[in-house]
């Protein structure tokens, strides 16, 4: 088979060098590859007009907004990530201080700075504390399981919930005061659902949870954006490495391929692309997302992998974790507000019988984020789990605009209008069948998942009037 597409070929002899996918894992793979003198041949095919993957930094709000990652969790020099990012002089005086590196945090979330009910009001500070002191204590003792031979609960989750209920027995508050602390503590439980990136922490086996490694360093955003990693990554590469928009549609492994350039010399792998382009190589590097390879694993490889491979790609799960951005005309937080927590005063962790996630997906919100502001505008980002949901990211939320688009990483799904039949049930608040809003799509496992197109302003900002008693003004139109 001949290559179609001359814009890949590499004069002269070495291994040419592939690597499908050009998100952080392929670029990192293409920089360290090119440092090799071994191999002086390297494409990098990406399926989209840009590189980075899940790394996006939107500008067109008169300021940064991430899309898609956003701290560096563990700032320090244990970590590449902040090693490459001090390397490229992206971050801020503060997180390069040894002082932030130094700081332990245990990998616990701080405490926000102002805690809303879901019934409106505010919620003590103190309780609050209290119950993060709790669970975060239960939190370290479930660390001290890896290597005992015998375990108290299977999971995480379920030795939390009998934790809390031996402490319960001694809460002696009236009713109302020992509900308001099982929400909030079912706010630490989504909280830490973000953080091990889980649908549920009963998901989650006890056993080995002790082998997750905090690092230390108290958590660095980039003042410029995370993707000037990416872009200081890309410029690195000599400017011939990357394609763009070359989806890759099968890679043939384990063959004899020719192509006419290279007369006699024959590749083992040929990556063959959706628009028919094909791309001999001696090697492939792939670095495309989970649930790409999930759905397309039957296709994906010609012949297929071996079963072992195909079946970890299979059973591997990954948690979702989405943004939502708010803008508002005048914040009505405190100028030192960083970080809102909602407590929905209905939950609990100790409940069993989880509602329709359809019904209840706003409440598996862990809180708001304040962003810095720009000019005359005023943001928040929200950050809310939502279990099995089909797209894990969002590809583009825009505040100013009005458009989120949910992009799954089994391909882009986009949905528009409000369905009837879910209208009422989702959110009564939310624009009615015909206008522009929220939609669900389900997949066959029950997966739901939410795409927004045009946002009207009466659903977010009566979603958040709901959760904090105040009615913000927004400019989503």
């Amino acid at each position: 088979m001949q290559s179609s597409d001359r814009q890949a070929e590499a004069p002269g002899r070495g291994p040419r060098v592939l690597v499908v996918g050009g998100g952080i894992a392929g670029l990192g793979a293409a920089q360290r590859l090119c440092c090799h003198p071994a191999f002086p041949h390297l494409r990098v095919l990406e399926a989209t007009a840009r590189a980075g993957g899940r790394i996006r930094s939107e500008r067109s709000f008169g300021g940064v907004v991430e899309v898609g990652a956003h701290w560096i969790h563990g700032p320090s020099q244990g970590n590449p990530v902040f090693q490459l990012a001090a390397k490229y002089g992206l971050l801020g005086e503060k997180a390069l201080s040894e002082e932030n590196q130094l700081i332990e945090t245990g990998g616990h979330v701080g405490l926000p700075s102002v805690s809303y009910a879901s019934s409106g009001g505010s919620v003590s500070p103190e309780l609050v504390a209290e119950m993060a002191r709790l669970f975060y204590s239960l939190i370290d003792q479930t660390r001290e399981f890896l290597h005992a031979a015998e375990t108290p609960a299977p999971s995480v989750g379920e030795y939390l919930k009998k934790e809390i209920r031996q402490h319960m027995a001694g809460w002696t508050e009236e009713e109302e005061t020992k509900r308001l602390k099982l929400a909030i503590l079912n706010n630490l439980f989504n909280v830490e659902c973000c953080v091990s990136g889980t649908h549920s922490m009963d998901l989650v086996a006890l056993a080995p949870f002790g082998e997750y490694t905090v690092l230390p360093g108290l958590d660095c955003t980039f003042p410029g954006g995370y993707q000037g990693l990416t872009d200081r990554i890309m410029a690195s590469l000599p400017k011939d490495v990357m394609v763009f928009n070359k989806p890759v549609k099968t890679i043939h492994w384990d063959g004899c391929f020719e192509e006419a350039s290279a007369p006699g010399e024959t590749f083992p792998v040929l990556v063959e692309c959706e628009d028919g382009g094909c791309f001999p190589a001696h090697h492939v590097v792939v670095t495309v997302p989970l649930g790409f390879l999930k759905e397309r694993l039957d296709t994906f490889f010609e012949p297929p992998l071996p079963t072992e491979k195909a079946e970890a790609i299979r059973k591997i799960g990954f948690g979702t974790n989405n943004k939502i951005f708010l803008e508002f005309e005048e914040p009505f937080w405190q100028p030192d507000c960083q970080h809102i927590q909602v407590v929905w005063r209905d939950t609990s962790p100790l409940e069993d019988a989880a509602p329709k996630l359809q019904d209840a997906w706003f409440k598996k919100l862990v809180g708001f984020w304040v962003l810095p502001s720009f000019g005359s505008r005023s943001c928040l980002q929200g950050k809310p789990h939502t279990g099995r949901f089909t797209p894990p990211r969002t590809e583009l939320c825009c505040p100013a605009g009005g458009r989120l688009t949910g992009s799954s990483l089994c391909g882009i799904r986009r949905h528009s209008g409000l369905s009837p039949a879910l209208s009422s049930a989702l959110l009564p608040q939310f624009p009615g069948p015909g206008e522009a809003g929220p939609t669900l799509s389900f997949d066959g496992q029950g997966s739901v998942g939410l795409g927004i197109w045009d946002v009207n302003v009466t659903g977010v900002s009566s979603l958040l009037s709901q959760v904090a008693g105040v009615r913000p003004g927004l400019n989503l139109s």
